[in-house]
């Protein structure tokens, strides 16, 4: 495996800077993720606007300027978690893991690692930009709050499923704004250091994010995740592009400046499930944000956004084995086009959708008129909730709706899974500074340090923020309490001075006083280790 790294390290003079004498380093830093997006996806939202009026191209396309190798410690089909940690991190981790240090595989492994440092938290970009650069830092995605893709930018944790751990964390990092789903995942200790930092919370009202003017807001929508683009109610939750557009103008009040990440988040949702129209219409909603990021770039001047993929999902291709349709225009994108709502969102239809109005009712949303054998599979759905049947069948209504709507387009998948193939790279730079040609995820968290101009490394920043409790505590009492139905909390004392910190937050309290520690405080049961700022005995005057 030392081979495939050295592989990497020679294809690495290919990432390759455009000469320009200008200055690099920008105050506004958009990081933009199309979740899952391959690249036969990006041409297919590309016609399929052609094909219905909606213009010739997409707004990343001018700005289109690379591929990426997008890779885990071990893993050349990661998922959203170690793909995303690299990029905010530079460290490639394992599956799963959420912006924390990979344990070696001398076997497997795609690149060196040093094993004393398994399980640490890493520093991200977004923690920098707030912790050392005093910047506003903002998250805008359709997916809940605690997904892989967010969670990677402010929180740490080796399981990217628990969301227990990773919600109060992403709270106590004080993120400044953040629009996406997630109500349900509000718990009262966020909700109360939400009063006390003076953060708005705001839940489904879409009127109440327009108006608000402040400087801090959360506005989540729907319990878990925001619905599909096609599937929303445009009263009641607002467009990608409108989130993107909201939280630029918040964090732009701020005179140093603003990190701000824009995720595509279901994107990769509908690559999962195979769904064509969900992945394009998904698709075009991103980069309608993306043209709004790029509307607020030009003017500032003082901006750069980089957008890409992290990786590949299901394998999409324009063209499938038995597709005897034709290869017009029209032959390929006319039956999508009179797709007015995605599998889900049929689902959701159809279950409030009598067994004998079922077939009017798919064709008043998609156009197509169901055969008698379609008819009967979604009837016997097993998950049809008036299925009238007792032999129902063992496919999932979801999954029959996705098969009788492919049977109509052209649009082939290998897999409901993750692929490995690279992804796109778009850079907009006010000095057109970009990386070129192909690059590795590494290389674009070194680019991004780069034009940041961040006064430490992120390892350096990592070891400061993220050290040992037993290192951080050294020559104190101290203990750590685990109950049963909340948090650990570690206790210690010098002379008659007690300290308590709560995991997962950021808050401290010294003799019972509360004292900010500027991060948060990381509790990994695995290796049973608070990770705490090196300098807490001073941070907190024990």
């Amino acid at each position: 495996m030392k081979k495939f790294f050295v592989y990497f390290a020679v294809v690495a003079v290919v990432f390759i800077l455009s000469c320009n004498p200008q200055p690099v380093h920008v105050k506004n830093v958009i990081v933009m993720v199309a979740d899952g997006a391959s690249l036969s996806s990006i041409t297919a939202a590309r016609w399929y606007k052609a094909y219905n009026g909606m213009g010739d191209y997409l707004h990343v396309d001018p700005h289109l300027c690379g591929t990426v190798s997008s890779f885990g410690s071990k893993s050349l089909i990661p998922d959203s978690a170690p793909t995303m940690s690299c990029y905010m991190t530079g460290v490639p981790s394992e599956d799963g893991n959420i912006s924390i240090y990979p344990r070696a595989d001398a076997e497997n492994d795609l690149i060196p690692l040093d094993p004393s440092r398994a399980n640490q938290p890493l520093a991200t970009l977004m923690e920098a930009a707030r912790i050392q650069q005093g910047k506003s830092i903002g998250i805008a995605v359709t997916c809940e709050f605690t997904h892989a893709t967010p969670a990677s930018c402010a929180a740490h944790h080796y399981s990217r499923g628990n969301y227990k751990a990773l919600a109060p964390q992403m709270a106590f990092n004080n993120i400044d704004v953040l629009i996406g789903g997630g109500t349900s995942l509000v718990s009262d200790d966020m909700k109360a250091h939400f009063r006390n930092s003076g953060t708005a919370l705001i839940e489904d009202d879409l009127t109440a994010m327009r108006r608000f003017n402040g400087d801090k807001m959360w506005a989540l929508y729907g319990s878990m995740a925001m619905p599909y683009d096609l599937d929303r109610d445009p009263e009641k939750v607002p467009s990608l592009e409108e989130m993107t557009r909201k939280a630029i103008e918040l964090l732009s009040k701020n005179k140093k400046g603003f990190f701000l990440m824009v995720e595509g988040s279901k994107i990769d949702w509908a690559a999962h499930s195979n769904d064509a129209a969900g992945i394009i219409t998904e698709l075009i909603a991103f980069d309608n944000a993306v043209g709004a990021a790029l509307e607020f770039a030009r003017k500032c001047g003082n901006t750069a956004i980089v957008v890409l993929a992290d990786h590949g999902t299901g394998g999409p291709s324009i063209g499938r084995n038995g597709w005897q349709g034709g290869t017009t225009m029209k032959a390929l994108f006319d039956a999508v086009s009179q797709f007015k709502k995605t599998a889900p969102g049929m689902v959701e239809i159809l279950n409030a959708t009598p067994p004998d109005r079922v077939k009017s009712e798919f064709a008043r949303h998609t156009s197509i008129d169901l055969d008698d054998q379609e008819l009967e599979s979604i009837l016997n759905s097993r998950d049809y909730k008036m299925n009238e049947n007792p032999q129902a069948s063992a496919s999932t209504l979801q999954s029959n709706i996705v098969r009788i709507m492919n049977r109509r387009t052209p649009f082939g998948f290998t897999t409901g899974g993750h692929t490995g193939e690279e992804v796109f790279l778009a850079v907009y730079h006010p000095s057109n500074y970009r990386p070129t040609g192909f690059t590795t995820n590494i290389q674009i968290n070194e680019y991004l340090q780069r034009i940041m101009k961040l006064p430490t490394s992120l390892t350096e920043l990592s070891d400061k923020l993220f050290a040992k409790h037993g290192d951080a505590l050294a020559g104190l009492n101290y203990e750590i309490i685990a109950p049963e139905d909340d948090f650990p909390t570690l206790t210690a004392t010098k002379g008659n001075n007690a300290l308590e910190i709560k995991a997962f937050s950021s808050v401290a309290y010294v003799n019972g006083n509360p004292v900010d520690l500027g991060s948060v405080a990381v509790y990994i049961d695995r290796n049973q280790t608070f990770y705490l700022p090196a300098d807490v005995v001073k941070i907190t005057g024990l």
